[in-house]
């Protein structure tokens, strides 16, 4: 064992290195798949928060009880499927069914984890953040400041240039958030 080599798959560090380990992997990372939502716009819109709220979850977990009653080991799974079923909905719904994407995010996929009450109901509150109609407004803000935010619709690449522009370190306000469980 001392001559072995081990190798982990760590969930990066920072919001910035989420969402970018996020674009940069399967599935969007297939231009095919990226592409191929019936509703562009709101595909990716809604695509972006839902990797931020990932981050936003892998983030919470570095504050131990503060940010969950008990320690969850949120996955690239639980992201992969929730992208998968986020585009699925939208392709098969003439509205965006925001009820229907929050059970399957929040409930099954992060929450079928979750076995603490008031940390459900903390999951539940922090993805109303990011599956509800205003992240379809260009302007619509995580962060008081404005620094966070849903970027305006367009190719793959801008949310990629976006996301290089934030901070490697999360802003003191998004950590406020993080570990307050808010926005």
């Amino acid at each position: 064992l001392e001559n072995g080599v081990k190798m982990t798959n760590e969930a990066p560090k920072g919001l910035r290195a989420g969402l970018l380990r996020t674009f940069t992997s399967d599935p969007l990372s297939d231009p095919e798949f990226y592409e191929s939502c019936s509703k562009p716009e709101a595909w990716r819109k809604m695509v972006f928060g839902l990797a931020f709220f990932h981050s936003y979850m892998q983030e919470r977990r570095k504050y131990g009880a503060i940010g969950f009653n008990i320690p969850y080991e949120f996955n690239e799974n639980d992201l992969r499927i929730s992208i998968r079923q986020l585009k699925m909905f939208l392709d098969e719904y003439e509205e965006v069914p925001y009820d229907t994407l929050s059970y399957t995010c929040g409930e099954c996929n992060y929450g079928g984890k979750v076995t603490d009450g008031h940390d459900r109901v903390t999951v539940e509150c922090i993805l109303k953040l990011f599956y509800c109609p205003e992240i379809l407004t260009d302007g619509y803000a995580f962060s008081d400041s404005g620094l966070y935010r849903a970027p305006e619709h367009g190719e793959y690449q801008s949310y990629l240039d976006y996301v290089n522009t934030l901070p490697l370190i999360a802003a003191a306000e998004m950590q406020r958030a993080i570990a307050a469980g808010d926005s």
